[in-house]
């Protein structure tokens, strides 16, 4: 963990969008520690990646507080949100078809290049881990190794996926917030992304926040889950407590968890 892990990473504080008379994100308080790996689940429509986006930068807020390392960002434009360590993934990857894979990680690398270097050498590289350091190394960690010279147009819908979390690594963030990473994939391959995105946890010490309609599975991996319902925050705590909420329940999770096996049912709650 971080040293100053009792310092919030972000807090979110009453945070509400409206777009029109809609009520996206409604009064949403949300902080969120250096190191944590948290999930965020609810209903299609719940305001997730709205949520997300304000967080972001993405989308300004109608009110409320974004405090990011200290400093108060809400209203301000995502490349503040980024200089501040935030870096994220959309539900439909956003990279460069026509570049290769490798390029599409050097193009993260030079934006992260583009802060004042502090030492002749290495410059802010100093407190950079190895493994981000250079395109290569980021795609061995991420596991695209053999695919670094075709395009990125060329490359596998899951590919696509790990290739976007690769480019957010880039930026060298300290807080990763994923939106929707699984979609699409298949049942090995969710398994396979949720162990990469605790092993990038575990290993650069990130703070990793997750919103998945995979449900069981990342209840698995994560250890505090929020769920949306509705613009509204319902419940935020470890999974085992989540699941027997029964507003929760109600709202959410019955349906959802009875789509699974009784297995991944006794997983969850045990």
């Amino acid at each position: 963990m971080s040293t100053d892990a009792k310092q919030p990473l972000l807090d979110a504080q009453e945070v509400t969008v409206r777009f029109g008379g809609l009520v996206a994100v409604d009064a949403v308080s949300a902080t969120f520690m250096p190191g944590e790996l948290v999930g965020i689940i609810g209903p299609n429509g719940a305001g997730k990646t709205t949520f997300f986006n304000a967080i972001s930068g993405v989308t300004k807020p109608t009110s409320g507080r974004l405090t990011v390392r200290g400093q108060q960002l809400a209203g301000k434009g995502p490349h503040r949100f980024a200089r501040n360590g935030l870096a994220r993934t959309f539900q439909t990857p956003r990279t460069f078809g026509d570049m290769t894979v490798r390029d599409n990680i050097a193009f993260g690398l030079k934006f992260a290049g583009r802060r004042r270097r502090k030492y002749i050498l290495w410059g802010e590289e100093s407190g950079v881990p190895w493994v981000l350091r250079t395109a290569d190394s980021i795609l061995g960690l991420i596991g695209l190794s053999a695919q670094a010279d075709l395009p990125a147009a060329a490359i596998t819908p899951s590919q696509q996926r790990l290739l976007e979390i690769g480019m957010a690594l880039a930026t060298r963030p300290r807080m990763l917030l994923l939106d929707e990473v699984a979609a699409g994939l298949t049942e090995n391959e969710v398994e396979e992304m949720a162990r990469l995105i605790r092993r990038l946890r575990d290993e650069l010490d990130l703070t990793v926040v997750w919103i998945e309609h995979a449900v069981t599975t990342l209840l698995r991996h994560v250890e505090r889950v929020i769920v949306l319902h509705q613009g509204k925050k319902i419940a935020d705590g470890p999974p085992r407590e989540v699941v027997r909420n029964p507003e929760v329940i109600e709202a959410y999770l019955g349906d959802e968890m009875n789509d699974e096996n009784d297995e991944s049912r006794a997983e969850v709650t045990a």
